[in-house]
């Protein structure tokens, strides 16, 4: 049965410091969001893809898309919202409903993944629809932390350094710092999302991941290895590293 990817892409970029849409940042002459659908693609597991773009934008994407020979899966753009998790909602939408006139049948598996992680590679979209595929209804990509983590408490308001008290170190063994694609079992995404629909409009409340919605269900997600490639660029500087680690590639 057919595996769905939703790639998030209406983000505006404003930490980058660019006059446009962070996925449409170019890196080494292609914008970020080419690259996250042709690694997605390069996979081979995944079948058809869903675009959230920027409100007007949605044509131009599909453009760009539509005219590169490495996105060789069906793909449909679509307006994103004013969150991340309404925007993924959105895309998934439009991707299961298109879907149900395919010959092969109703998507089972969906995956999430940001444009703002352009080079994850295709392995690790394989590794994780492989987990979701075993049996695990979520599934994540994670990496180990590398530095020491403080939890602390809130300043002193009479403190001008604003210097906040440590109130214990973190066991970091047990710590992951989670990344995507991020893969599901599709009745559990859709469940939850309408679950989580009444917060999907406000940016407080909003999840930031999809895997947040679903253990907010008390269902179970699982952590398979992720991958230093799949890094998220947000500043100026992860795009210059971003632009090495694709150097290193080749």
């Amino acid at each position: 049965m057919p595996t769905l990817a939703v790639l998030t892409a209406a983000g505006s970029g404003t930490r980058l410091g660019m006059d446009l849409p962070k996925a449409l940042v170019e890196l080494d002459g292609l914008p970020l969001v080419v690259h996250a659908a042709r690694r997605l693609c390069a996979s081979g597991a995944v079948d058809a893809l869903v675009v959230t773009a920027p409100a007007g934008l949605e044509d131009h994407v599909a453009s760009l898309l539509g005219d590169d020979p490495a996105v060789d899966r069906p793909v449909r753009v679509v307006a994103g919202a004013g969150t991340r998790q309404a925007s993924v909602a959105a895309g998934l939408r439009a991707g299961l409903d298109a879907s149900t006139s395919d010959a092969d049948g109703p998507v089972d598996v969906v995956l999430v993944h940001d444009a703002a992680r352009p080079l994850a590679p295709p392995r690790l979209v394989r590794r994780v629809v492989d987990a979701v595929r075993s049996g695990h209804g979520a599934v994540v990509p994670g990496l180990p932390v590398a530095d020491t983590v403080k939890r602390v408490t809130a300043a002193r308001p009479d403190d001008p350094t604003r210097a906040e008290p440590v109130a214990e170190t973190v066991d970091r063994a047990a710590l992951r710092a989670v990344q995507t694609p991020q893969g599901f079992d599709r009745a559990t995404l859709v469940r939850a999302h309408e679950a989580a629909a009444h917060r999907a409009g406000d940016e407080a409340l909003a999840a930031t991941d999809d895997a947040g919605l679903v253990e907010a269900l008390g269902l179970p997600v699982h952590v398979v290895p992720g991958d230093a490639a799949a890094a998220k660029i947000t500043t100026a500087h992860d795009l210059r590293v971003a632009a090495l680690t694709l150097g290193e590639e080749r």
